[in-house]
Parts: structure tokens; sequence; C-alpha cells
């Protein structure tokens, strides 16, 4: 990759603090835009700004073929077989919530997840165990972080679950767990597959026919795409079944006092006025990111994970969340000094270095709970950081453990 001719595609990059070039290492939170998606976004409000798929004039028609032409441009990039099968969302917690609430879950059915779910992936289950009463079962990873087989399969014998709800790459410390398997046993055992591949869609190729999920979310603004839109894939089959989450405007076909009858996939569960700018700005990351090229990306990313991981192993009292070969932690690495606030660390990289990092429970409040862990440090890479970035973070690293 041309690092240089990349990085000057996003302005963001441009920018200094105190004198210093900014580096950014927050991208499992949201990522970086690149010009091609902002020209996309302003597009649309210079050239088009119309409602898609209501009014029939010239504007609207614009709106409703450059929303058709993304939603074919998704349906490609993670290898669905129907357009229709791909319904825009805000983000991944919509996607997933959708499902949550449009599936047909009754009392005392079992919802499968793993010990390491974000928030989005834990509270509509919990909610709906607290409201419907469904039975929510956890299934422990192994003592390094990995997908724990033996322990999967044991529970989906004594649970025999209606859904197993599964992230594929942990935004905890960047572990991808084998969906492919994941899903052959999760069917074998009766059970839909619902995947939350908001931390897997922009590192690495999913294609949902070949994973044979019934359900994926991901989320726009972790692949450069605007904040406030992303995706949820349904097998048509399923999708055909459920009822709507949201109902209302451009989700039917027609309304009586008594009765309404709901349009055909993906409009019956898109209710009222899209984002149509983020959707447009969605389409520019996909053709971006297409580009890039996903061996080049993933080399890149773990390459930079092993100069962190090495360097910050020199660090006496520093633990990685995670296993130790940085090749199986993608392009995450976070971080812990027991004894010490993680904010303030993260604070200090930024204050003193003009490094931006996560910090903190990271929205898997649960797996910290249980292990009484305050929280970590994250530094998560993107394509575009560069070797002498990840050199800088482990100094930086260094110098405020000396501080504190």
């Amino acid at each position: 990759m041309d690092l240089d001719q990349i990085r000057a595609d996003f302005p963001m990059l441009s920018r200094q603090i105190k004198g210093r070039p900014l580096i950014y290492f927050d991208n499992a939170c949201m990522s970086l835009r690149p010009q091609a998606v902002l020209t996309e976004i302003q597009r649309y409000y210079t050239e088009m700004s119309a409602c898609a798929g209501r009014s029939n004039h010239r504007l609207a028609r614009a709106v409703t073929e450059a929303v058709s032409a993304v939603r074919e441009s998704v349906k490609n990039f993670i290898g669905a077989k129907l357009a229709e099968e791909i319904i825009f969302t805000r983000n991944t917690t919509e996607g997933i919530n959708l499902v949550a609430n449009s599936l047909e879950l009754k009392a005392g059915e079992t919802v499968l997840i793993s010990d390491k779910e974000h928030n989005s992936n834990l509270v509509p289950w919990l909610k709906l165990q607290r409201t419907r009463g469904i039975k929510l079962a956890v299934v422990k990873s192994t003592p390094d972080n990995r997908f724990d087989q033996v322990r999967f399969e044991q529970a989906l014998t004594q649970e025999r679950p209606k859904l197993v709800s599964w992230v594929m790459t942990s935004n905890l410390d960047g572990v991808t767990n084998p969906i492919e398997t994941i899903t052959q046993l999760a069917h074998r055992a009766g059970a839909l597959v619902m995947v939350d591949a908001a931390q897997s869609v922009p590192h690495q190729p999913v294609k949902v026919t070949e994973l044979e999920v019934d359900f994926l979310a991901f989320s726009g603004h972790k692949m450069m795409g605007p904040s406030g839109i992303g995706g949820l894939y349904g097998k048509k089959t399923c999708l055909d079944k459920m009822e709507g989450f949201l109902v209302g405007g451009d989700t039917v076909v027609s309304t009586t006092y008594t009765d309404y009858q709901h349009l055909p996939l993906p409009e019956k569960f898109e209710a009222g006025l899209q984002d149509y700018a983020g959707i447009m700005g969605l389409g520019a990351a996909v053709d971006y990111l297409t580009k890039i090229g996903w061996d080049k990306l993933k080399s890149h990313e773990s390459h930079l994970n092993q100069i962190i991981s090495q360097g910050l192993r020199e660090i006496n009292g520093l633990k990685i969340i995670g296993p130790k070969d940085p090749k199986l932690r993608g392009s995450i690495v976070a971080f812990y000094l027991e004894g010490v606030d993680p904010h303030q660390i993260a604070a200090l990289l930024d204050e003193a270095y003009g490094i931006m990092v996560r910090s903190g429970q990271h929205c898997v409040h649960s797996w910290f709970n249980d292990r009484g862990i305050q929280g970590s440090v994250r530094a998560s890479s993107y394509f575009y950081n560069t070797e002498a970035e990840a050199v800088s973070l482990v100094e930086a690293v260094k110098a405020v453990r000396r501080m504190v």
C-alpha cells in the first residue's frame, strides 16, 4: 500500500496537536473518513436533497437510484444473494435490536451468547429475559479469551437454543471467532444464528453466504462511513416471517383505520425517512475499502499489532488482554497497568503526545466486572496507521509509565 497517498485522502490526518501530528489509534470505536466519503455526503445535500421512493420528480428519482445502487454494492460487499436482504439501519446496535424485537422468541426459549459480547449484543437479550421471559445462556471463552468449542457444543446440547447470537471479532481484544464452525454447529442443533460483525466487516472479507449465517449486523462508522448508518443482513426466508420492529411511513402499501398492508423487503423494515446522505457515504466507503485489498490491509494491521505488542511487553506490570500471539488479535491491543486508572493513561497520551486511544470497559462491562478488572487502554489501528505511529505509541506509553 502507498501509505503516503492513502493518508493524503484523510483530512483529519493533516491535523496537528500542539505542534505534533495527530496520531489516531481509536479505530475500533470509530474510523476516520476519506475525502471520497465526505464528498459523497455533500453531493446528496447539494445535488439531490430530496426523499427517495416517495415523490416522482427528478431529484427524488436520483435519490432512489443512489440508494438502490448502494444497497447493491453492500450486497456484493458482504456476499449476500439478494439486495432486498440488506436492511439499512443506524448501526450494529439497531440491527441486533431489530432482530431481537422482530424475531418470534417465546418465554422459556434460549438465546446463547459468548462471555465477550458488546452491550449491543447483551442488553437486548437481557431486556427480553426481563420482559418476555426468554432465557439467556452465556458460554465462557478459554483462559486466553479464545472460542471454546467444547463448552459451546455442551451448551448447544444442554440449552437447545432458539438463537445463537455471537460476536465475530471482539472489540475487547481483537480475537476473531470461527463463525463458520459456530454456524454449522448451531444449525445442526436447530438454532438460528445472529452475528455481530461490527469489528469484522471493516477489517476482513465477510461473505454471509459462505458463513451461512441467518443474520449479520455491521456499522458504517467503523469502516470509514458516516455516523448513524449501518446495515443488517437477513436471509429472505427469515425476514419474510418477521414483523417490523419500527413501523409507520414508508413501511406500508396502504392503511385503513383497522388494518395495514406492509411493503415487501427491504422497505417493511426501513420506517420513515432514511439517512440518504449517510447511505451514499456508506457506498463511497465500500468502494474505497474494496480498492485497498484485504490481504494488504490485514498484513499491515497485523504488523502494527506486533510492533505495539512487542514494545508494550517490555513495560513492567503491563498486561495485554487476549492471546499472547499478536496475529490472533487483529488490529487491537488492549492493555492495563495494575493499580493505574486506564483513563489517566489515555488522558496523558492525548494531552502530552497527541495520541488518541480508548480507555474504560469498552461496552463490555460484563467481562471486566466478572474478572474484577477496572478497565483497559485500547489501541486499535487501521490501514492508514504507520510503523512510526506504532513506535511513537510504545514510547509514549513507556514515558507515561514513568509518570504514574
